[in-house]
Order: C-alpha cells, then sequence, then structure tokens
C-alpha cells in the first residue's frame, strides 16, 4: 500500500483568503489556494503591510556607509 493511500492529505487553510487547500505535491501554489492569492501576499510583503516584529535592522546604506563599512 502507497503512502499516499494510508495517509489522507492534510487540509489547510489558505494564509491570504482562508479557502481550505490540501497541502499535496499537485498544489503547485501550497499554502496558498492560488496564484493570485501568492501574489497578494508577496505584494502585502513587499509594500511592508506585513512585517516581522522587532527592531529596525542597520545596514551600511541607511547608515551612510560605504559597503566596505567605512
Amino acid at each position: 500500500m502507497s503512502r499516499a493511500a494510508e495517509n489522507p492529505p492534510r487540509i489547510v487553510s489558505c494564509p491570504t483568503c482562508s479557502e481550505r487547500v490540501k497541502w499535496t505535491e499537485g498544489n503547485p501554489h501550497r499554502p496558498f489556494c492560488s496564484e493570485r492569492c501568492k501574489l497578494l501576499d508577496l505584494g502585502a510583503w513587499a509594500d511592508e503591510t506585513h512585517t516581522i516584529p522587532g527592531d529596525a535592522a542597520h545596514d551600511a546604506v541607511s547608515e551612510g556607509l560605504q559597503p566596505d563599512g567605512r
């Protein structure tokens, strides 16, 4: 008996629209339900609607330093 027959696919909620979708290799958009929801989520990260809590990262550009740290 194959492993797929032994274990039913995991059902997850799409992070964008909450539609319930199967977490399988047959779903190329997982954990999303569609390409549209995947792109909406990417856009939210790009425009900083989604962020990771914490202190802002420091980098050479924002501090006016050269790439070599001078």
